[in-house]
């Protein structure tokens, strides 16, 4: 998806030279870190901000994640364009944007409904075609995805993520026992009862919340 050249060019590629040298080495995922305005999903007042590598707060206790770590994540994805992706806890949409630029269709999941409507509204305006639903309840989810990338921090892998995604899918997650600096988690589903596990990172993530209980 091309977007015009705006006000926030030059930062936003000057974000994707700092990426490049961090070691993020896919071109497409560079590219969609070009191509996603990330200071429409911050706000005005946080704008100048918005593509220095720092999480930035979204409103209620909810926070977007360095430029950095999305990019890893997404990396670590290995989307080659015909995907189905679910993303758990999508929060600005700023994610969505970014792997609907790489994926075939997405799926993106918003507990708090504030959160949910803002990040419909600005990927609707800026094209992204993300189906956005609002809940923490994996019952409201239909079909199995080839990718899931979560959001936010478990203390241990919730095995029912597993059960979404098909046999030679992804799963990339947070997780920590403590709750405080997360191992961001990539799984390779190989079976219903087996899989291939590795760490790609460390970052810290708000809590993965299920009926108002941390996961």
């Amino acid at each position: 998806m091309f977007h015009n050249r705006d006000r926030m060019f030059n930062a936003r590629r000057n974000m994707v030279i700092k990426l490049e040298q961090k070691g993020i080495s896919s071109g497409s995922v560079l590219n969609a870190m070009m191509a996603v305005p990330r200071d429409r999903f911050v706000s005005e007042a946080l704008c100048y901000r918005a593509y220095d590598d720092t999480s930035l707060p979204i409103g209620f206790g909810q926070t977007i994640s360095t430029p950095s770590v999305v990019a890893s994540m997404v990396q670590s994805l290995k989307l080659i364009g015909d995907e189905s992706v679910l993303e758990i806890g999508s929060g600005s949409g700023y994610q969505a944007a970014v792997l609907a630029e790489l994926a075939q269709s997405v799926t993106a999941m918003e507990r708090i409904p504030e959160l949910a409507e803002r990040s419909r509204i600005v990927l609707n305006e800026l094209g992204y075609n993300v189906n956005i639903v609002n809940s923490d309840n994996f019952n409201d989810i239909d079909g199995i995805f080839d990718r899931i990338i979560v959001s936010a921090g478990v203390r241990i892998l919730p095995e029912f993520l597993l059960s979404k995604l098909r046999d030679g899918g992804i799963l990339v997650i947070p997780v920590d026992e403590n709750g405080t600096n997360h191992h961001i988690n990539r799984y390779v589903k190989k079976s219903s009862t087996d899989y291939f596990e590795e760490v790609i990172g460390r970052a810290t993530f708000v809590p993965y919340i299920v009926d108002e209980k941390i996961v």
